[in-house]
């Protein structure tokens, strides 16, 4: 169980490196508010495939997230860092988009499930059976 709560945060934490990068891609109304994109998320209806796809996406992508973790730690300034996290954020990309879905269904699968506990245990279970 430790090791899928572990999963799941560095599937989130990835979440929110991706978003950011797909956010400066976008053009974004200054005036829009970002949590109203949050709070729309859960009234999202995902298919058994989608949840499956994020589950397998997840797992890799804590591999990623641990891997970069360490680089990360090892860079030696800003400029170090950075390209670190670039790098570590185009394979989370890849990874999500290889897993069949688009990013911004990844992030809203990731948001959904910090506020459904039922669709994590979903999520969680079909994460185990991979």
């Amino acid at each position: 169980m430790q090791r899928l709560t572990a999963l799941f945060s560095a599937a989130l934490l990835a979440t929110g490196l991706m978003a950011t990068t797909a956010h400066a891609q976008q053009e974004q109304d200054p005036a829009q508010d970002p949590m109203a994109t949050q709070q729309a998320a859960p009234a999202q209806d995902f298919s058994d495939d989608q949840l499956q796809q994020f589950a397998d996406a997840s797992q890799e992508i804590a591999v990623i997230s641990q891997e970069y973790t360490q680089r990360l730690q090892e860079a030696e300034d800003e400029s170090a860092q950075q390209e670190v996290r670039t790098e570590a954020n185009d394979r989370m990309i890849e990874v999500v988009e290889d897993s069949g879905l688009d990013v911004d269904t990844f992030n809203a699968i990731g948001q959904s499930i910090q506020q459904d506990p039922e669709m994590m245990q979903r999520v969680q279970e079909m994460a185990n059976q991979s």
